[in-house]
């Protein structure tokens, strides 16, 4: 939501924001206007994506746990698992060896 205002300074609309979650229940819960009995207990102020997604600012997608690229900055993964996740954002693994030989390059 903060960047999506922030794009909007510089003219740039977005007008759906797509939100990966890996709960089904939360996903059932924001999606359902219904107001079912085991949800009650949930205090107003958490309902924020429920209202934003009613609002239509918001597209909730189901993603397996295994493949939220937020898990890694949320938990300690397995090795390979951070290595997977680092290259589906876009960026690098570089070992300790490969970031002194690049130093040493650009030097």
């Amino acid at each position: 939501m903060w960047m999506r205002t922030q794009l909007q300074d510089y003219v740039l609309h977005y007008n759906n924001i797509a939100l990966y979650c890996d709960s089904q229940s939360a996903i059932a819960i924001s999606c359902n206007p219904v107001q079912h009995s085991c949800t009650k207990h949930i205090h107003t102020r958490y309902h924020f994506i429920k209202e934003q997604v009613e609002n239509g600012l918001i597209e909730l997608y189901f993603v397996r746990t295994e493949y939220q690229l937020a898990g890694m900055f949320t938990k300690a993964l397995p090795k390979d698992r951070f290595k997977y996740l680092v290259r589906r954002i876009g960026m690098r693994y570089l070992t300790p060896a490969k970031l002194e030989a690049l130093a040493k390059e650009s030097a």
